[in-house]
């Protein structure tokens, strides 16, 4: 009787990691919708001539690739470790006593610095990679917290929209984020792993347009343009600009 309770104590506590752990086996749900992205076809209303960088200096903590987040040599969060994992500096990001990262297992988690303990867990990646080890599912992208809400992609294919509050999703689309992305008013301009520079509408996570980039970079806002790398598109229509 002993060890058929130990086994199901084992596997209870397997299902409650797996709830928010790519790497463990079990039953998941799509973030999505709609597995197909909306996009508008239509120019972006009332886009603004510049915007303020969001800056994230005053974050004291670090972030190792095996998902600790550390307080100098204080814990502050350990996430699972794994071996699958983009190399590269990952930094957290802070607001009122709480810290946000991405981790290399696809999740965006929200931790009080003080006390440790866990606001919430979100999964930011599409259903195809909810029960294998081996895609590669890192938030590479800076996290943004803007107004009530935190916005974060990542490798394993999705662009989500989250309630700071809770960590519900308001919506999350399938669409891949490698680079920074820029939040401009009520647009997120977005490049997507297939190439693709997206204007996302924060509202619901339709994009009023997609174009395609020659050359993969980090886009940057100013004078009503987006340019990503040397090519350069009207922040409102997405028209190339010579």
């Amino acid at each position: 009787m002993k060890k058929i309770m130990l086994f199901i104590s084992v596997v209870a506590g397997l299902c409650a990691c797996d709830k928010h752990d790519p790497i463990l086996p079990g039953e998941r749900h799509s973030i999505f919708q709609s597995e197909k992205v909306n996009i508008l076809n239509i120019s972006v209303p009332n886009v603004p001539d510049d915007v303020a960088a969001q800056v994230y200096s005053d974050c004291p903590y670090r972030q190792d690739v095996q998902n600790t987040v550390w307080d100098g040599e204080r814990k502050i969060f350990a996430g699972f470790a794994t071996s699958n994992y983009v190399v590269g500096e990952k930094n957290p990001i802070c607001k009122d006593g709480f810290v946000y990262a991405g981790l290399s297992t696809g999740e965006l988690v929200k931790v009080n610095a003080k006390t440790r303990q866990i606001a919430w867990i979100a999964d930011v990646y599409r259903q195809s990679n909810m029960t294998g080890g081996a895609s590669v599912l890192d938030i590479v992208a800076p996290i943004q917290i803007y107004g009530k809400y935190v916005y974060a992609g990542g490798l394993g294919g999705a662009f989500c929209k989250i309630s700071d509050a809770t960590g519900a999703y308001v919506w999350c689309i399938d669409v891949g984020v490698e680079y920074p992305f820029v939040i401009v008013n009520e647009v997120a301009y977005v490049l997507d792993l297939d190439g693709g520079l997206n204007a996302v509408r924060l509202r619901d996570g339709a994009v009023y347009w997609r174009v395609p980039v020659k050359k993969a970079a980090a886009p940057t806002y100013a004078n009503k343009i987006v340019t990503v790398g040397k090519e350069k598109f009207d922040a409102e229509t997405g028209a190339i600009i010579n």
